[in-house]
């Protein structure tokens, strides 16, 4: 008796920005980042799996063409939000036109949703948590997480180093939602709810070189004092755990 065919999710990516140039050159959009991210999760799966056995992605630019870039709900399993160098808690168009959309997939209880740093706060304004600057300042480079038990079990690892580029933060978790991670800086690191959305503040996609490039960008364009880039650039190059990040992804798109 031969094995059940099981489709691929499909996974709309919406792009919140647009990368740094290196980044772009080397990856086109944001898109193109997290399939990279993606790829490197499915071979390091035990059996390695394609891609294009597992997820079905396309990208959507919800910035500059936020009019069409939507895709409909219906015709995909699930959405991830990604970075940006904007504020979750800002009020432009296509920020309050994510915000809703967002909601809309969370309140049809069949879209699954993910959010990545940007994302992560998207998802927690949707969900009615308060979102803001975080006086307490930036977090960059390589940061180890602690995780709850409930966030050891989703990610598969005791403790977690992920990426981290941002000084906006989630106050506190949303009704119904489970924390995974905490840090001293932002102790609302990571969310979830099964089923429904599985939310880090880190980076994931993001990798040595990614990072290098956004803080020498942000450094020389007076963004970053030389003490907190110093910091950043002595930890960039340290182990990380964003494939782990992603197989965990994986994994909830196929609960």
């Amino acid at each position: 008796m031969g094995s059940v065919y099981i489709p691929p999710v499909r996974l709309a990516i919406l792009e919140a920005d647009t990368p740094a140039a290196g980044i772009k050159a080397k990856y086109g959009s944001y898109g193109g980042v997290f399939t990279h991210l993606f790829e490197r999760a499915c071979a390091s799966l035990d059996p390695p799996q394609a891609l294009a056995a597992q997820l079905s992605l396309s990208f959507h630019d919800v910035v500059n063409h936020a009019d069409a870039a939507y895709p409909d709900p219906e015709t995909v399993d699930a959405v991830l939000i990604s970075g940006s160098k904007h504020s979750a808690y800002e009020n432009d168009d296509w920020i309050v036109r994510l915000v809703r959309y967002t909601r809309r997939c969370l309140e049809g209880g069949r879209v699954r949703v993910v959010g990545v740093c940007f994302g992560h706060q998207i998802v927690g304004r949707a969900l009615g948590a308060e979102v803001g600057r975080n006086v307490r300042g930036w977090e960059l480079s390589v940061t180890e997480t602690e995780l709850t038990d409930e966030g050891k079990k989703i990610f598969g690892v005791e403790k977690l180093a992920i990426h981290q580029m941002h000084r906006d933060v989630v106050f506190s978790l949303p009704p119904g939602a489970a924390s995974l991670a905490s840090t001293a800086v932002c102790p609302v690191q990571a969310m979830y709810v099964a089923r429904r959305l599985i939310t880090v503040q880190g980076h994931p996609e993001f990798t040595e070189d990614m990072v290098r490039e956004i803080l020498e960008m942000r450094r020389y364009g007076g963004i970053l004092g030389p003490d907190i880039f110093d910091d950043g650039m002595r930890r960039v190059a340290d182990k990380h755990d964003g494939v782990a990040v992603a197989r965990a992804f994986l994994r909830f798109l196929h609960e």
